[in-house]
């Protein structure tokens, strides 16, 4: 009888042991698991509320170091910068906004901060086309899918001005109005305008 009883609780045993092993395993990794959370929340460096604040602030300063006086005194007042299109050397031309016969007419793009480059013919202002690109934020730690504004202006400003059929013939091209308003664009157009004369008349009436 004794003999029976113990074989009967050396099988209980058994199986308890066998029914709460994964169960230990699972407490055990779960708080190996948050210990090394803790570990790496404390050596992770603590997040900044301020930092996309400087982070603008550092790309305004190196814009401004970069594109000439109007442009940054435009990007300033008006919140986009116009850049001037390679002047196409026949209708058709893979140099200039591809889609559109522009016969040799001169043409700019308006760069916004993360919003698709658009096109347009600055003596009539009838709106081209609309150039999507991107530049994601690879800085450490916190990177992201967005550049600073300043920094996404920056660097679509480079891009025209460095290779502008290049950049034209990777971008996805739609016509005006997919991601951009017309009416907001033709206003910009107009405040531009505007801008631009009375700073001519500020210029004249400044002696030399």
């Amino acid at each position: 009888m004794i003999v029976a009883l113990c074989a009967t609780a050396i099988v209980v045993i058994a199986l308890l042991w066998e029914i709460t092993t994964p169960w230990l395993d699972r407490k055990l990794d779960a708080r190996r698991h948050r210990k090394l959370a803790r570990r790496h929340a404390q050596d992770a460096p603590a997040y900044d509320p301020g930092r996309e604040r400087r982070a603008e602030q550092r790309a305004r300063e190196l814009l401004k170091s970069c594109v000439n006086e109007e442009e940054w005194a435009m990007y300033r007042v008006l919140g986009f910068i116009r850049v001037w299109g390679r002047e196409p050397r026949a209708a058709g031309d893979s140099g200039g906004p591809r889609s559109r016969d522009l016969r040799g007419v001169a043409y700019a793009y308006l760069i916004y901060p993360h919003k698709p480059i658009v096109a347009y013919l600055p003596q009539t202002g009838r709106l081209l086309n609309e150039y999507c690109v991107e530049f994601p934020d690879e800085s450490k730690p916190y990177g992201s899918a967005r550049l600073p504004d300043s920094d996404d202006v920056l660097a679509k400003w480079m891009a025209l001005k460095g290779d502008e059929p290049r950049l034209i013939s990777s971008a996805n091209m739609h016509l005006p109005g997919r991601q951009v308003d017309p009416r907001q664009v033709q206003r910009d157009i107009w405040r531009l305008g505007r801008w631009e004369r009375e700073r001519l008349e500020r210029s004249r009436r400044t002696p030399a």
